[in-house]
């Protein structure tokens, strides 16, 4: 195996690939990077048994073969290595690989390739073809609502589905419930849902936001997906990640048909307000949110810290009441909504609350409400 690359390019691909590579594995290969050249170039290939990521480069003086080198330790030394030209040897005789860049020599031992996983290779002809963009900003609004919690693998997911003009994708922790509904410029000719690892689908749009993708290809397999970047640009990257086994939970059911109350107000002025008074909501307090009749109150109390209080007009009329939640999932909510405007629906202070885009946009975002005190 030979290759030579300008270090700036393999430094900036080696710097993405090294988010993926496992810390934690028993399997030491998982920690590695593998280098694989052929006739094309050279492409590196990262996984944590998750996520898996290949990702190719345009390099010269060819010679084919692989080896698994640690991700963490290459990443260190290309980063010290002087601009130019780098090239990767594998040497048979000592199963290392060199790494030549002008004067600096580096002599690194080989990690076991026998240990690393085989890839999977993206099917052709049965892909579903994604707009990029739409893609990127549809991961973007839901993916804060994804759990974090391991012993309830099947929330810790995104539900992605595209069929005809329409791409949506659902997250939930069971507190909140974020739904983005995207029209697509071009319509897809074959429907497709899969339950897929928040964060495959975060690193997926992180790394096609920094590419010029046009598109980006879906095709599942039957415990993976696998996403292809395509356009000029798109660098070759291709990202695999398991699915998540498990009912995903009706989220239709959740959604209220009708609320009481529909408040249409200014999205930036009251995501304002709530950051702002969201400071004196610590030690799990709650953000309380007062209605009276052309007045919304925001209001919140930590014992042994302070207290914070703010209203603003909005066009309420009625019963006044007060409802709690969680000041993170709020926040989330409305700075998740992409339109100038935001319509809140509300019905009791028992009863979750509703925010969407004012435009119509397509975004839902559910959150349970707070048991307050008096």
């Amino acid at each position: 195996m030979k290759a030579t690359i300008s270090t700036d390019v393999f430094l900036a691909e080696l710097q993405t690939a090294a988010r993926i590579a496992s810390s934690r594995s028993a399997v030491q290969a998982l920690s590695g990077v593998q280098l694989v050249v052929d006739e094309a170039g050279l492409e590196l290939r990262v996984t944590d048994m998750e996520v898996a990521l290949r990702l190719r480069l345009a390099a010269s003086g060819l010679e084919s073969g692989s080896a698994v080198l640690p991700a963490r330790l290459l990443l260190d030394i290309v980063r010290a290595l002087p601009n130019g030209e780098l090239t990767l040897t594998l040497r048979g005789e000592t199963q290392d690989v060199q790494l030549v860049s002008g004067p600096a020599i580096f002599d690194l031992r080989t990690l076991r390739g026998e240990d690393f996983p085989q890839f999977p290779e993206p099917p052709s002809g049965d892909e579903v073809v994604l707009d990029a963009a739409a893609f990127i900003d549809t991961v973007a609004r839901v993916a804060r609502s994804a759990s974090r919690d391991d012993t309830r693998p099947v929330l810790t997911g995104i539900l992605v589905s595209a069929s005809e003009s329409s791409l949506r994708m659902v997250a939930t922790d069971s507190y909140r419930l974020s739904v983005k509904t995207t029209a697509l410029a071009t319509p897809v000719t074959t429907a497709f849902e899969a339950n897929v690892p928040a964060r495959a689908l975060q690193e997926l749009a992180r790394i096609a936001s920094q590419t010029t993708a046009d598109e980006i290809a879906v095709a599942r397999l039957e415990n993976q997906v696998v996403f292809s970047l395509r356009g000029e640009g798109a660098g070759g990257v291709v990202l695999s990640s398991r699915l998540i086994d498990g009912q995903f939970p009706n989220f239709q059911q959740l959604l209220p048909e009708t609320a009481d109350h529909e408040l249409r107000l200014p999205r930036e002025e009251v995501a304002d307000v709530v950051r702002r008074i969201s400071l004196l909501a610590q030690k799990n307090a709650p953000l309380r949110l007062g209605f009276s009749d052309g007045e919304l109150s925001v209001s919140a109390q930590t014992p042994d810290v302070g207290e914070a209080h703010e209203t603003m007009p909005v066009a309420f009329s009625g019963e006044p009441f007060e409802i709690g939640f969680n000041p993170e999932f709020l926040r989330d909510g409305l700075e998740s909504v992409e339109s100038g405007e935001v319509l809140i629906r509300l019905t009791s202070p028992l009863r979750p609350g509703l925010i969407e885009s004012g435009d119509g946009s397509g975004f839902v975002y559910l959150v349970m409400p707070i048991r307050l005190g008096t």
